[in-house]
């Protein structure tokens, strides 16, 4: 952003897209005590649009207020993190059912389309880049299928995905995941549909055993939850 963009930004506004990129990228993790002091001099700014920047964010469910002390980050539930994937695993199982019906040059359109998506390697990438290009390779599937309600539904996951996968994801996890990513987009490309959703299942199963919570009955029909 230039100084003069920044400066056209209202302070509250600046604070609050500040404080939010931090708690999506898990840089502000959970059970955190953000200080308005910190945020405010880290932003060179006073402590008010800090105040209302976190005001927002409680009312989004990110923050809670303690008077004096701070803002503490909410931990993520086991059962939200949970719901959360498996939303994600029925919108996206949705899209590659739509995508088979339509046919195979429509799954081989999409899966070579993937293959060649950042998230199908990320060597280059820092851990920032690498979360972003995860979640941008996941709604590129969706958004493939060309039904826009459920590409807003989708979408309307976005924070909530993004800091569960933050949480989730270490560095030394990135091979495991390039290398889903890759065989899901080979899969589709070669029309298998069946077989593409029992890859992206397994993919989003070991989101949430990365973050040390039972897949559930949906996500693991073999799991007694």
């Amino acid at each position: 952003m230039s100084s003069a963009t920044a400066s056209e930004t209202p302070a509250a506004d600046r604070a609050y897209q500040h404080v939010k990129a931090g708690l999506l990228d898990g840089s502000f993790p959970d059970g955190e005590l953000l200080s308005e002091g910190e945020v405010a001099n880290a932003l060179q700014m006073s402590r008010t649009p800090v105040r209302e920047a976190f005001l927002r964010l409680q009312s989004e469910g990110f923050l809670k207020l303690y008077p004096k002390r701070g803002a503490l980050v909410v931990p993520v539930s086991a059962a939200e993190a949970r719901a959360v994937i498996e939303a994600r695993l029925a919108l996206e199982s949705f899209a590659i059912d739509k995508l088979a019906i339509e046919g195979p040059e429509a799954m081989t359109t999409i899966g070579r389309e993937l293959a060649g998506h950042p998230a199908c390697d990320g060597t280059d990438l820092s851990d920032a880049e690498m979360h972003v290009a995860d979640r941008a390779f996941h709604a590129t599937l969706v958004g493939a299928a060309g039904n826009p309600v459920v590409t807003d539904l989708y979408n309307t996951l976005r924070d909530k995905q993004m800091r569960i996968t933050a949480t989730a994801r270490t560095h030394s996890a990135r091979e495991r995941i390039t290398h889903q990513h890759a065989q899901l987009a080979d899969t589709l490309t070669a029309g298998e549909a069946e077989l593409a959703k029992q890859q992206l299942r397994e993919h989003l199963l070991g989101t949430v055993r990365a973050l040390g919570i039972a897949g559930g009955s949906y996500l693991d029909p073999t799991d007694d939850v």
